[in-house]
């Protein structure tokens, strides 16, 4: 390069200059709490965009193709689809950094943001740690699969450090955690790189029935790059749109009824979905302890494996998580991958009336090609394994957490759990805060009516579009005042027992001369499917299945299981991901064709 003055910058992470991601880090050393970078400086003349195509924006010409938001190489290297083992192959003969890795992610934000609108936060502080998982390589010292890989978490995920935990409200502005959510600190020890906060639905969809999915008043719309008018699934939704955007290489998002695995299936990503108690849930904003249960999202099994067999294990913090003693891996999850040979020895169910028979025709008929795969694999599959409990349970009319109080039965409704667990569980996490005067539903509602033009707690047209029915979540939680009454043991009751022994578990048990399934196969941009699953506490995984031609949006291919079937759920997922990516099937992931990339609808549609 040309001979040139040089100056040092205490770097804000958001202006770091763009040319250092071409292999220019050299010049970047921590120094004390800053980061200083030292620069060439340059004349005015050189600081106009001669090409601002492709990459600075986006070139209408290839609108509605995969074209549209090309991701720069980084130092030469491609980071698109790249794959944690990729990076860390990178990392390990030295051709990237950490620090070259993250500060390249943070170019795909600045390229993509203010269309999807994923990140919430950048972590301030993200070039002093991956300078030091840098330093920590350099030694000799890798702490595993996970070391100097950047991530996201939502934004329900506590971390004690400069960023705020506020579950997209504003209303818990400038609040301090105790400490670091148990899985965000397990993922801290094992040297991933904590990037930021990603958007989601604010209070993970708890505090209104009729909303905008993704959006909430600090971070706005979140939206999907597959469609940005439509539903990106939520309500961790920037987690999804994010690593589905090559925005993050992964992220972790927390699920009460759907809210792994309708966005995973919605952009086109594997998203897994524990059973309550494998993950703690100690320092995530709760809503309900019953179904709560944080996961984690990726690109692919083996990524999002890597990810859970960093945050599985007992928690002193979260009593739920004691019961996995006994029931878990000692070494992990990741011996549970396999490839589509396993497929020969497996044997699946379809329960057809349970769900498959509410998809429409065009999943229908995309999906049963891709069971037709796996069978032509090996597998022996089988129809009709039904739910018992199916026509009681199960709504026909689409997701209904209420459901029971639609049949006329409250006491056999999830939401008469849920709302009364919100009420005392969000105290019990409030309590904890410091630095803020919210302490329980009771001034989360004042606090929204007070605030009616950002946090909307009247319904439209009093409040904002994003929340048409205000806060009536919240109301519901507030009118049962947290009482622990018949009804609510009753309705606990009844939505375990007909969703497990009843349900998910009776299926299983419909294999050939009454053996056991492996698992039951379902389509889960049907949501019944997730929500069987949440009022259960039982785990999923979600599979790219293919693309809606009417809408661009992505949908799965979901296994479920019993509790503590996350090995099957690996060693399956996995099997049927292998058979998908060497088999030169359409049906599974592919990358998004943008539509709708200047449209910035809100609500966004339900379609």
């Amino acid at each position: 390069m040309a001979k040139s003055t040089f100056l040092t910058l205490c770097l804000h992470p958001l202006v770091v200059i763009s040319q250092l991601l071409q292999g220019n880090d050299s010049f970047v050393k921590v120094a004390g709490p800053d980061v200083h970078i030292a620069i060439p400086t340059i004349g005015v003349g050189s600081q106009t965009l001669e090409t601002p195509l492709p990459y600075a924006f986006p070139d209408q010409n290839v609108a509605n193709t995969d074209a549209l938001f090309p991701m720069p190489l980084c130092n030469g290297i491609t980071l698109e689809e790249a794959t944690i083992d990729q990076l860390q192959d990178y990392m390990g003969r030295g051709v990237l950094t950490s620090t070259q890795i993250a500060l390249c992610y943070m170019e795909r934000i600045w390229q993509t943001d203010e269309y999807i609108n994923s990140v919430l936060e950048v972590n301030p502080d993200f070039l002093q740690i991956a300078a030091s998982l840098d330093a920590e390589r350099e030694t000799g010292k890798v702490r595993g699969p996970l070391h100097g890989i950047p991530f996201m978490v939502k934004d329900n995920i506590a971390t004690k450090d400069r960023m705020q935990t506020t579950a997209g409200s504003v209303a818990l502005l400038g609040s301090i955690v105790p400490r670091d959510a148990m899985i965000v600190s397990k993922l801290r020890a094992a040297g991933a790189l904590l990037l930021g906060k990603a958007t989601l639905s604010e209070w993970a969809d708890m505090r209104s029935n009729n909303y905008s999915e993704g959006y909430s008043a600090r971070g706005g719309q979140a939206r999907s790059p597959y469609n940005l008018t439509l539903n990106p699934g939520g309500s961790s939704s920037g987690s999804a749109a994010g690593v589905a955007a090559n925005v993050f290489m992964f992220a972790l998002g927390t699920e009460t009824d759907g809210s792994i695995i309708n966005p995973a299936e919605r952009n086109a990503i594997v998203g897994i979905k524990p059973t309550v108690g494998l993950t703690s849930r100690a320092g995530v904003i709760p809503e309900s302890a019953h179904q709560d249960s944080p996961g984690p999202f990726g690109k692919t099994v083996r990524d999002a494996v890597y990810v859970l067999d960093a945050i599985y294990g007992p928690d002193g913090r979260d009593n739920y998580t004691s019961a996995q003693i006994g029931k878990t891996p000692r070494e992990g999850y990741m011996q549970f991958l396999t490839d589509r040979s396993a497929l020969a020895n497996a044997t699946f169910g379809i329960p057809w009336a349970s769900f498959w028979a509410l998809a429409d025709t065009e999943q229908q008929n995309k999906l049963l090609e891709l069971v037709e795969l796996i069978r032509s694999a090996g597998a022996t599959i089988v129809n009709n394994t039904e739910l018992p409990t199916y026509k009681t349970i199960v709504s026909p009319d689409g997701w209904n957490w209420d459901y029971g109080t639609t049949r006329g039965f409250p006491n056999e409704s999830e939401y008469t759990v849920v709302k009364v667990d919100f009420y005392n569980n969000i105290r019990d996490y409030l309590s904890e805060l410091e630095n803020t005067e919210i302490k329980n539903v009771e001034d989360l509602v004042t606090y929204n009516y007070a605030n009616d033009g950002s946090e909307g707690g009247h319904p439209w047209p009093l409040g904002i579009p994003a929340f048409y029915s205000g806060q009536d979540g919240f109301l519901a939680s507030l009118e049962s005042k947290g009482i622990m009454d018949e009804a609510y043991f009753q309705a606990l009751a009844f939505c375990q027992r007909t969703t497990r022994e009843d349900g998910i578990d009776a299926a299983l048990a419909m294999g050939p001369n009454g053996s056991k399934l492996d698992a039951l196969l379902v389509p889960p941009d049907i949501g019944q499917t997730y929500q069987i699953a949440a009022q259960a506490g039982y785990p999923m995984i979600t599979l790219p299945a293919g693309v809606h031609s009417m809408t661009g949006m992505p949908f799965g291919l979901a296994l479920m299981q019993s509790a503590w079937g996350e090995p099957e759920l690996v060693k399956w997922g996995s099997a049927i991901e292998d058979l998908q990516l060497s088999s030169g099937t359409p049906y599974k992931r592919t990358l998004p064709k943008w539509y709708g990339y200047l449209e910035k609808n809100i609500p966004v549609l339900n379609l």
